[in-house]
């Protein structure tokens, strides 16, 4: 990716008087790629420099605020194909053709309907691991979209399948109300008639330059399509508080055979099993991190009946109970 998203949370770091190289060498990252706006960054690395900002910063809303914040022409050529575009669903299917040009990691799935719907997913990155980025974007995409059109809206519904347990209130101030977290994906569903917004700065000649030059910049990319693995965690997450994290369905989903799913995560050295419990451990440690999250409602996150089965899993996962695995955090 290129990195701008990283090089804003590092300038926010440095604002505040707090080390940079220690938190950028924690996760991969120098000062020479943080300082050199041409070099791109491994999706990986940003995603965890985020969240180790966030926490340096005492600021979990830090992609929200960011997003708030940021010159939209940052964007670089994404921004302007987008802005030269006639209408709101002219630019938002420019996004989903072009945003790969920014982010390789990020797929944006765009549905043009009466209420047109724009879906982010991931390419070859864990989805459960990223709060920050996912969050930036999704309010910068709301933005952007105001800015282009000129027009204050909200949303018509956004969901976004991570769980957040406080600070919902000030995403409801930007994004509105009909507003829900821990759902199924990541998603914007825009007002209705929306795709046929005018644009306040449309210019059909530029926007037919632009076009050309991001059809060549997105050809000299390779696609990054990631592991078998990686595609099966991002689709189990979703899945586990309705109780439907299962191989069946998980390959229904993927469109393929339950047999197929087997053999191609035997080819990788994994079984769908093992990457079920190792997620469900890893969201465990993240939501017990939490201090006012219920351990029942962990469970019920994590695709357990009882909260009994849930500290009988954790036990296995890590040789203790949830709640003396959160007292010694």
């Amino acid at each position: 990716m290129q990195g701008g998203l990283s090089r804003l949370a590092a300038e926010r770091v440095r604002r505040a008087g707090i080390k940079l190289e220690p938190l950028l060498s924690r996760v991969g990252l120098t000062i020479d790629q943080i300082d050199d706006s041409e070099r791109r960054i491994n999706a990986s690395n940003q995603i965890a420099f985020l969240e180790a900002a966030a926490e340096a910063l005492n600021d979990d809303l830090l992609g929200l605020r960011l997003a708030e914040e940021f010159d939209l022409r940052d964007l670089g050529l994404l921004y302007y194909v987008m802005a030269s575009s006639d209408t709101l669903g002219d630019a938002l299917k420019r996004a989903a053709r072009y945003s790969r040009i920014t982010n390789e990691a990020v797929v944006l799935q765009y549905h043009e309907t009466r209420e047109p719907t724009l879906r982010i997913a991931y390419s070859g990155i864990q989805r459960h691991v990223d709060l920050q980025q996912i969050e930036f974007c999704i309010v910068a995409m709301v933005r952007v979209s105001r800015a282009l059109s000129g027009r204050r809206f909200f949303p018509k519904h956004v969901s976004i399948s991570h769980v957040r347990p406080r600070g919902i209130a000030k995403f409801a101030g930007f994004l509105g109300r009909d507003l829900e977290f821990g759902s199924s994906a990541d998603e914007l569903d825009f007002p209705a008639g929306s795709a046929e917004w005018a644009l306040v700065d449309a210019d059909a000649r530029l926007n037919k330059i632009l076009l050309k030059t991001c059809e060549e910049s997105l050809s000299s990319r390779r696609s990054n399509s990631g592991r078998l693995r990686i595609t099966v965690e991002n689709t189990i997450a979703p899945l586990l508080p309705h109780g439907q994290a299962k191989a069946s369905v998980v390959a229904k989903k993927l469109g393929m055979s339950e047999r197929t799913l087997v053999r191609r995560l035997a080819d990788e050295g994994v079984t769908f099993n093992e990457i079920l419990q190792q997620l469900k451990a890893n969201l465990a440690a993240r939501y017990l991190e939490e201090d006012g999250m219920p351990i029942s409602r962990i469970a019920w996150l994590l695709g357990f009946e009882e909260a009994s089965s849930f500290t009988h899993a954790c036990r296995r996962w890590t040789g203790k109970s949830p709640r003396e695995l959160r007292l010694s955090r």
